[in-house]
């Protein structure tokens, strides 16, 4: 009887165990907006290389306790040369809630935060300009992280990635899109 009765305990316990991890990972989505196009909104052209290719304006909400850095990463799933980057920002710092409109083309900026290399082999953002066709998806996402990423301006996404792997505290993403 005793035997049962520890595996019911076990089997209560496993439940509680598993309600509470999804509870945890409910608490790690940070939620990212723009002020000029809503999540699976259209880009406004002033935001793309047929505008004047600026960086759009995005906010995000606080990241959780332990956060060291913030990361940004902007890519397109549907480019036919398979998913590119067009901008990488990271070492942000967990205070900072908001990006304004063009932030600088430039490997520091915003009080030492790195910009990396994007597939345009430029730094700093690099807005939507697919050939013809139907809309793309553009993800920004937004990495919460218990580290600092130790890399140098000019990093590729492949090597964020690789450094923030095991730290990621807390993301969320904004999809807008655009087409010609």
């Amino acid at each position: 009887m005793k035997f049962y009765a520890s595996l019911i305990v076990l089997a209560l316990l496993a439940v509680v165990f598993s309600s509470n991890i999804s509870i945890a990972k409910e608490e790690t989505a940070m939620q990212l907006k723009s002020t000029v196009f809503e999540d699976n909104g259209l880009i406004p052209k002033k935001y793309t290389c047929d505008g004047s290719d600026v960086s759009p304006p995005l906010t995000w909400s606080k990241p959780p306790v332990g956060t060291k850095s913030i990361v940004l990463i902007c890519d397109d799933p549907d480019a036919p040369m398979g998913t590119w980057v067009h901008w990488t920002l990271y070492g942000l710092s967990p205070e900072t809630t908001s990006l304004p409109e063009n932030v600088p083309k430039q490997k520091e900026v915003l009080g030492g935060a790195r910009q990396g290399i994007t597939d345009f082999r430029k730094i700093g953002y690099g807005g939507p300009c697919q050939p013809k066709g139907p809309a793309h998806r553009y993800f920004f996402k937004i990495y919460a992280l218990d580290i600092e990423l130790n890399l140098p301006a000019g990093a590729t996404k492949q090597d964020m990635e690789k450094a923030m792997k095991g730290h990621i505290l807390a993301e969320g993403q904004l999809v807008g899109k655009y087409g010609r």
